[in-house]
């Protein structure tokens, strides 16, 4: 499931299903019920489609915001990066923003922000929020202050791991 591990959370991929099922449970019994998911890529693709599957929508797509270039290197403001989302169509349709982890919420912020200023009914899901994030998600599953370990990234890119990189983060 979603485990401390020393100084680290552990995400399991059967921890992630539990977690999207729980959150999309959540959003339900709020009484949202999101028209459009979308993504903040790329942390929130996996989430997005999970979380999509388990409300029943259909319609998904992705907002590329970059923030980190790497582990503990940080951007000055967050940056959007191309393919660019259909923006005109989300006005007046009820949004569900997904993405993995509300660290430093910037992110998050920012992309609430811009699709909200697109006349979007915007709400936010993610599986983690820490304590230094500016803004609260509508939804989130757990809160940490640890590092976390995604089943999905953890072991860090096959390019890095030809390189020698894996696992040093």
């Amino acid at each position: 499931m979603g485990e401390a591990n020393g100084e680290r959370e552990h995400l399991t991929w059967d921890g992630f299903g539990s977690a999207s099922r729980d959150i999309a449970r959540d959003i339900l019994a709020d009484g949202f019920v999101p028209q459009v998911v979308v993504a903040i890529a790329r942390g929130g693709l996996l989430p997005a489609g999970s979380i999509s599957y388990g409300l029943g929508v259909k319609n998904c797509g992705a907002i590329n915001v970059e923030f980190y270039t790497g582990i503990g290197t940080v951007l000055d403001a967050p940056a959007l990066l191309p393919p660019e989302l259909d923006m005109t169509y989300l006005k007046g349709r009820r949004v569900l923003l997904v993405d993995d982890v509300a660290d430093s919420g910037r992110t998050l912020d920012l992309a609430v922000r811009l699709l909200s200023e697109q006349g979007a009914d915007v709400r936010s899901a993610v599986i983690y929020t820490k304590p230094t994030s500016i803004i609260q998600p509508d939804y989130s599953w757990k809160k940490t202050d640890l590092w976390i370990d995604f089943p999905w990234s953890w072991q860090g890119s096959v390019v890095e791991e030809d390189a020698g990189l894996a696992g040093s983060a």
